[in-house]
């Protein structure tokens, strides 16, 4: 048996795995964020740890018989939060989150230190990253900085806690700006760019490695025969792409969580920096990913229910299954700025078209659709760095709407395909990384690709109604920085 937990950003879900991959219970818990000012996001990782103890605790009361003979652990996460340790390895602040954008300024000054950033982390310094994070704190809370002693991603904190060690994966890492993509390593280059060096950072592992194990009291707590091995693990995004058996090249897929990503495996770097397309190691050795992100996808709609004091299941509902037509409505889903292609933190959302006739429907149908041309956006971004989309699989909490995926087909002009279980994708690409590293098998007999539920085709006279409006909805857009 293997675990698979992933700790996002509205919450930690956890899956429990046999040997055959198939999935026997899963918990999940909620997570909440806070933001001190507008533009500042924050989570405070005693919650991390609280979900995801919460969620081992109710398998052991529901299935301990399984639990109990768990071999491997993997852990997918969050990217790009900054968790600042003590001496003690005790949090110093609240962890600064990947859709904070108040570093913009300390972007700039990185990329002027460091003037090989984009050559090596294959990347273009934007506020998400972990790196401008702490050149901020390092300006804003001096004292703060001068007590740092480790600085770890939000996954590696909670390994911190499930194992004694400090470990972090080669994905997860480098979306941190500090890793030298192509040698997989720490650049010392980078680290001395803002004030670090390689005693702040955890050591380094592929994905699907061994790193550690389960301390020994935690295992009786789960009431675990043995002290299972905690594998390397991966960042959401690669983690999602084991767990789909997006492992080689032409196996493009798209991500529907709260952000939203559309991405590339490769077995080359492909950067595209200057259109901010994101670069990061795959959870499997020699293979990277490319990406293109968005910051707000599935939290556009969970927006709008809110706004509308109604569950999203009521929203998409009426909608049915498929649109007749684009809504009068355009949506831009800049509700925490944007990075590919724009790199602007400080842009916002915007409803536009509104009229006495607009109704319900037409404004939630806009959020779904502008959302999907955000997506457009990525995909003709990598498409400038040589990547070019035939088709597309949807993981994360978005894939349940049929209707939703019915929109991104016309848009983006490709199949789009379904799984099931693609919400849980990530902690299932976790549980994978867990037995890998524990059996040592080879990883394409295990990151095999589930099968396809339903594929979404373009249709022909929605794909041009579509393309008419990309470009009037792309002027939408005012940058303000």
């Amino acid at each position: 048996m293997y675990l698979g937990i992933d700790l996002g950003t509205s919450a930690v879900k956890t899956v429990l795995v046999d040997s055959a991959q198939r999935v026997i219970a899963s918990e999940s818990r909620p997570l909440t964020t806070f933001s001190p000012r507008p533009g500042h996001v924050e989570q405070d990782p005693a919650q991390w740890i609280d979900a995801t103890f919460a969620t081992l605790d109710a398998l052991k009361a529901t299935h301990a018989g399984e639990l109990a003979v768990v071999e491997g652990i993997g852990l997918s996460g969050q990217m790009h939060g900054a968790t600042l340790l003590d001496a003690s390895a005790r949090p110093l602040r609240p962890c600064i989150l990947w859709n904070d954008g108040r570093s913009a300024a300390e972007c700039r000054v990185l990329e002027r230190r460091w003037p090989a950033l984009r050559a090596t982390s294959g990347n273009k310094a934007m506020p998400g990253f972990t790196a401008p994070k702490l050149l901020w704190i390092a300006t804003h809370e001096p004292e703060i900085f001068a007590a740092t002693k480790l600085v770890l991603l939000p996954k590696a904190y909670l390994r911190l806690v499930l194992s004694g060690e400090a470990i972090e994966d080669v994905s997860d890492a480098s979306g941190s700006l500090w890793l030298d993509a192509a040698r997989r390593d720490w650049s010392d280059a980078a680290l001395a760019a803002t004030g670090l060096s390689r005693d702040h950072m955890p050591r380094l592992v592929e994905g699907c490695a061994p790193a550690t194990t389960l301390r020994g009291e935690l295992a009786r707590r789960w009431g675990m025969t043995g002290q299972p091995v905690i594998a390397g693990g991966a960042g959401d995004n690669p983690a999602g792409a084991v767990g789909i058996g997006a492992i080689r090249p032409g196996t493009a897929f798209v991500s529907l969580g709260t952000s939203g990503a559309l991405l590339a495996p490769t077995s080359r770097i492909a950067a595209n920096p200057d259109r901010a397309v994101h670069t990061f190691c795959h959870a499997i050795p020699d293979m990277w990913i490319q990406a293109g992100a968005i910051l707000s996808a599935a939290s556009c709609l969970a927006w709008i229910a809110r706004l509308f004091g109604a569950t999203e299941a009521e929203l998409l509902a009426p909608l049915g299954l498929r649109p007749q037509a684009p809504s009068a409505v355009s949506f831009l889903p800049y509700l925490a700025g944007e990075r590919t292609p724009h790199d602007d933190p400080a842009v916002r959302g915007m409803l536009d078209g509104l009229s006495h006739g607009t109704d319900r429907g037409s404004i939630v149908q806009a959020v779904l659709e502008g959302v999907a041309f955000a997506l457009a956006d990525c995909r003709d971004a990598l498409a400038d760095a040589g990547i070019a989309m035939t088709e597309a699989d949807a993981i994360g909490g978005g894939s349940r709407s049929r209707f939703w995926l019915s929109v991104l087909a016309n848009v983006l002009n490709v199949p789009i395909h379904r799984f099931a279980g693609g919400e849980t994708g990530a902690a299932f690409g976790a549980a994978r990384l867990g037995r890998l590293a524990v059996t040592g098998e080879a990883i394409a007999a295990v990151c095999t690709r589930p099968q396809r539920i339903e594929t979404f085709e373009p249709d022909a006279g929605l794909v041009d109604a579509y393309a008419e409006r990309l470009p009037a909805w792309r002027e939408l857009y005012r940058p303000r920085h």
